[in-house]
């Protein structure tokens, strides 16, 4: 069983991450992947972000993404949270977001993103050469997955956090990590090089036991 971390101890984390890295007040310490499966209705969890977390709407062809993403920009607003729109810079430039968030995929082959002063641009990476292509692209930061074990990806090798450490070490830009984080092994992260971290289902409920993984 899963021990999510509290609201509190997200702030805390998230505050040691950013300033470990020296991108405190430049990046969001904590950013929350909404989840069409894992994580339908993605607002309740948004509202108990700390302030100045990000939030990157997924949601892939479904239905209502765009009413969703004006109900959670209005969020943002009310809460001081940052909204990312993924895969979809057209949307994001529709509904006033606050950046792009890129699929590995679509990292690959990426669309020319219009520069509006002020986006956040972030991009998902699995590996060195991912990560080399999103710095190459002039991304803000990279999404870096998995650090530990998850079983939303059963079999999938993790990179703890020694190899994840000499990623964010070696990589010209910001890196967050993601996957199988928890209350037990998200404070090892502290002195790794994390921009922050980024989580689905970890942040659904915080300080609720749950047995989903980051």
């Amino acid at each position: 069983m899963l021990i999510l971390m509290s609201t509190a101890s997200l702030t805390k984390l998230s505050l040691r991450l950013n300033r470990g890295s020296g991108y405190f007040g430049r990046l969001p310490g904590v950013i929350l992947l909404t989840d069409a499966t894992r994580l339908a209705d993605p607002l309740p969890a948004a509202a108990a972000l700390p302030k100045g977390s990000a939030i990157i709407l997924r949601h892939y062809a479904v239905a209502g993404r765009e009413a969703l993403g004006r109900e959670l920009m209005a969020l943002c607003r009310r809460r001081g949270l940052s909204l990312l729109i993924a895969g979809d810079w057209r949307l994001a430039w529709k509904l006033g977001a606050h950046g792009v968030h890129l699929p590995e995929w679509q990292a690959g082959r990426p669309p020319v993103l219009p520069r509006k002063p002020g986006w956040l641009i972030t991009a998902a990476a699995h590996s060195r050469p991912a990560l080399l292509r999103a710095a190459r692209l002039g991304v803000n930061a990279a999404l870096l997955s998995p650090v530990f074990p998850t079983s939303s990806h059963p079999g999938a090798a993790a990179l703890g956090v020694l190899r994840f450490a000499a990623l964010a070490l070696h990589c010209p830009l910001p890196i967050y990590a993601l996957g199988g984080i928890a209350a037990g092994n998200a404070t090892r992260l502290a002195s790794s090089g994390a921009a922050g971290i980024a989580a689905i289902s970890g942040l659904a409920n915080p300080g609720v036991s749950t047995s989903d993984d980051f």
